[in-house]
C-alpha cells in the first residue's frame, strides 16, 4: 500500500506541473488529456486539459488534474522531510515564488528547519529538514 495524494486544479494543472518541475521536484512521467487520443469531453472548454497526470521525483509521487468544478485546496499540505539546510532553503524560495509564506523557514522548538507555505497555485507545501 502507498498513500498518494492527488491534486485537482480548475484549469492550471499543466502550469502547476511546469512549475513544480521548474523548481526541481520531477516531471510528468504520464498524461491523458480531455478530448484527445479518445478521452472523454464533457465540454469543449475544457479540450485539451489535463484529464489525469502522474508527476514524480525522487522521493516524490503524486497525481492531478484539471477538473473546472474543483473545490479550492484547503485541509491538507504535502510535506517535504529533507536531509540538506541549504537545498531545503533553495526548493522553499523556489516554491515560495508569488506564492504565500504562513511560517518562515527557521530552527523551531522541536529542533527541525521548517517552514510552510502556499504555492502560487493554492498547494500548501511544508519542508521540514531534520536537525
Amino acid at each position: 500500500m502507498q498513500l498518494s495524494n492527488y491534486l485537482f486544479f480548475t484549469t492550471t494543472c499543466e502550469q502547476a506541473l511546469a512549475f513544480y518541475t521548474q523548481c526541481g521536484l520531477g516531471k510528468i512521467s504520464d498524461v491523458l488529456r480531455f478530448g484527445v487520443d479518445g478521452m472523454p469531453l464533457h465540454h469543449e472548454a475544457m479540450r485539451g486539459k489535463i484529464m489525469h497526470a502522474r508527476f514524480e521525483g525522487p522521493g516524490v509521487l503524486f497525481f492531478a488534474s484539471d477538473n473546472d468544478d474543483a473545490e479550492p485546496m484547503r485541509g491538507s499540505a504535502h510535506i517535504l522531510q529533507m536531509h540538506d539546510r541549504q537545498l531545503t532553503k533553495e526548493l522553499f524560495d523556489k516554491l515560495a515564488y508569488q506564492g504565500v509564506v504562513t511560517t518562515p523557514l527557521a530552527i523551531q522548538v522541536w529542533g527541525d528547519y521548517y517552514g510552510k507555505l502556499t504555492d502560487q497555485f493554492g498547494v500548501q507545501w511544508m519542508l521540514n529538514c531534520s536537525a
